[in-house]
């Protein structure tokens, strides 16, 4: 049968994105089948379009052009068929979670990288929690190990991921710090940050204030400048990062971090995150008793996604964009 998907021949910018009518994807043993609702775009999803750093071509996804040939990683959607070996779900469930190829009338997706969508969630909302949700908690959760009490800083904290750090820092008790530019400090207000730092007219490495754990999300900082806003024993943990050039991207600040930490008492650190269900679960306690809501700035129909990708690119996007199907 066939569907209606984003695709690409190439690796490039959005331009090469195209809408194609192509076979719907089978699937294996442990594999679900989903009816397409509603997708997220994530910076993720651009770095696979991009084919940049160039290390991920090397890593496996395709040298010249990608071995994923449709676009998307987050979804939401309805249940239609599933594997031999699937247990959790049944065809009709309503579903969310990391799959393959989400800009598209159908995806597969594993088992273990699925939940049931809350019921107080739209599909939109649900689609875009899935890979920015799960990158949120494991930095701050698993690799900041986050306290009740501490002063967290969140570098970029209108972003996908960074709203959702803001919202789960404070729910673990945090006093919470964010930073972003002037046309977003309302946005970040909202989610309930105790002070916000518009980085254009203000420092938030001015010595003055000192962080037990920083979020870096995709920032450009220097080390040093970063350390500076840390206390004597603080963690910074580093999440991506646009910079470094083509071939590494931010994996060389990465790995400055790593080996300064052998000699210092501040932890710096960094992780890419995993698609993982079950981090995806202990996220709807939270999103249940309205601690953490998604933050949707626009929506897009599928044959938009292109323009959907530009937007975040170019910055202009609060939160999250859904790309609807």
């Amino acid at each position: 049968m066939k569907m209606k998907a984003i695709v690409q021949d190439t690796y490039g910018s959005a331009d090469v994105l195209h809408l194609e009518e192509i076979e719907r994807p089978s699937i294996k043993n442990d594999e679900v089948l989903v009816e397409v609702r509603a997708a997220g775009l994530d910076r993720g999803t651009w770095h696979l379009m991009a084919g940049k750093p160039y290390l991920i071509r090397i890593m496996g996804f395709g040298f010249r052009a990608p071995k994923q040939p449709i676009s998307g990683l987050d979804l939401s959607g309805t249940v239609v068929a599933v594997g031999s070996d699937v247990s959790r779900f049944s065809v009709g469930d309503e579903v969310f979670g990391a799959g393959k190829g989400s800009f598209a009338e159908y995806a597969v997706a594993r088992e273990d990288n699925l939940v049931n969508k809350p019921l107080g969630l739209t599909f939109e909302q649900a689609a875009v929690v899935p890979v920015s949700g799960t990158t949120a908690i494991q930095g701050l959760r698993d690799v900041g190990q986050i306290e009740d009490g501490q002063s967290v800083l969140i570098i970029g904290a209108s972003g996908g991921v960074g709203t959702f750090a803001v919202q789960i820092a404070k729910s673990y008790g945090a006093q919470v710090t964010g930073v972003c530019s002037t046309s977003k400090v309302d946005l970040v207000r909202s989610l309930g940050a105790d002070d916000v730092v518009d980085y254009t007219h203000e420092d938030f490495a001015d010595g003055v204030h000192k962080y037990d754990l920083i979020l870096d999300i995709g920032g450009n900082s220097s080390l040093s400048r970063l350390r500076r806003a840390l206390t004597r024993t603080g963690t910074l943990v580093i999440v991506g990062g646009e910079d470094g050039g083509n071939w590494t991207g931010g994996i060389g600040r990465q790995l400055r971090a790593f080996v300064m930490s052998l000699f210092l008492r501040q932890r710096l650190t960094s992780f890419i995150s995993k698609a993982s269900g079950a981090d995806l679960e202990s996220l709807i306690p939270l999103i249940d008793a309205g601690d953490v809501t998604p933050i949707i700035d626009k929506t897009y129909p599928l044959a938009e996604a292109p323009t959907a990708m530009n937007e975040m690119v170019e910055g202009r996007v609060r939160g999250k964009v859904a790309v609807t199907i």
